[in-house]
């Protein structure tokens, strides 16, 4: 494991089981899951230095709104991605994120809606699924003729799932791709709980319980596809990135619905991150080996939004015009 990591689990661990999210309660976990974000980040750090960006109000469909952080470019080229935060639906907020977003936002050139969903206990599923749609759906309206892109990190990937599950069983147009870093999508926690990681490596199996305990307190709904992904209809989803951690609770889930996505016909790219942690996306800045994998994640989803080139043929027969 890297060396920075170490250190890093050896702080947060410090107060011993007391740091864990149930012990912590709430409130707690959300003061220290922002104060974790808001470590200071590297000096001179490229493309992101030149991201701008404004809060705007989005309505939702039981009368409500939600913040919603919308992120430019200096460079804008055609793209747009509604990024959905992680932090187990419970934990995070556009604040948490707004280092990542403007990451994604200089390294693609495109335009980044980080959406502020609400978030249980005091709003359960389905309303930060809803929330994401919502998101969404502002998104396409707002930029329209933008490559449309679902992004999301840890619950938030699982949130972007079900945002295209969602616009595929509505008929909505679709999206030209979806990046999902490290998503669970196994809420039996069956890979979880069998994975030598389980524990003492951020994120532990029982944060996961009490996060699904949270988001779901009924436990029927746990069968939903949206989020029992792995057992979900996946056909005719957008090309996706996958994008794990090898030491993460939830890396062999996230390996399982790369396979999946592949049998059910969608383009799909693996990431590995050997040696990181989950959650490293948000780690860039203090852990190199995570800002080096997160450099080509953003590189296998631009790829998979290039246009395909012109056969040589085509080519060659515009150069002779």
């Amino acid at each position: 494991m890297d060396r920075i990591l170490r250190n890093l689990i050896a702080w947060q661990r410090a107060d011993g089981p007391a740091a864990s999210a149930r012990a912590l309660g709430v409130e707690r976990a959300r003061a220290r899951y922002l104060a974790n974000a808001a470590l200071p980040r590297r000096a001179g750090a490229g493309p992101r230095d030149a991201v701008t960006s404004v809060d705007e109000t989005v309505a939702t469909p039981d009368g409500a709104a939600i913040r919603c952080r919308v992120y430019t470019p200096e460079t804008d080229r055609g793209r747009v991605v509604t990024f959905l935060h992680g932090g187990g639906w419970t934990l995070g907020d556009v604040d948490s994120h707004d280092q990542a977003c403007r990451i994604v936002a200089g390294a693609l050139g495109a335009v980044v809606v980080s959406a502020d969903y609400r978030r249980a206990p005091e709003f359960p599923y389905p309303t930060p699924l809803l929330d994401a749609v919502a998101a969404a759906r502002w998104t396409a309206r707002r930029f329209p003729g933008h490559d449309h892109v679902l992004a999301g990190d840890s619950a938030g990937a699982s949130l972007a799932v079900g945002v295209a599950l969602h616009a595929r069983d509505a008929g909505e147009p679709g999206f030209a791709a979806q990046l999902l870093l490290y998503p669970p999508v196994d809420p039996r926690l069956l890979f979880a709980a069998a994975s030598p990681y389980a524990d003492g490596y951020l994120l532990s199996v029982d944060d996961m319980a009490y996060h699904y305990e949270l988001y779901l307190p009924d436990a029927r709904r746990r069968e939903d596809p949206a989020v029992d992904l792995l057992g979900a209809d996946l056909r005719n989803l957008p090309p996706t990135v996958v994008a794990t951690a090898e030491f993460d609770p939830l890396h062999d889930e996230g390996v399982e619905l790369a396979d999946k996505l592949a049998v059910a016909g969608v383009p799909v790219r693996h990431v590995p991150g050997p040696g990181l942690v989950h959650g490293y996306f948000l780690m860039q800045d203090i852990v190199p080996a995570a800002a080096a994998c997160s450099e080509r994640v953003l590189e296998e989803l631009d790829a998979l939004l290039r246009p395909e080139p012109a056969p040589v043929e085509y080519a060659e027969a515009l150069g002779g015009v």
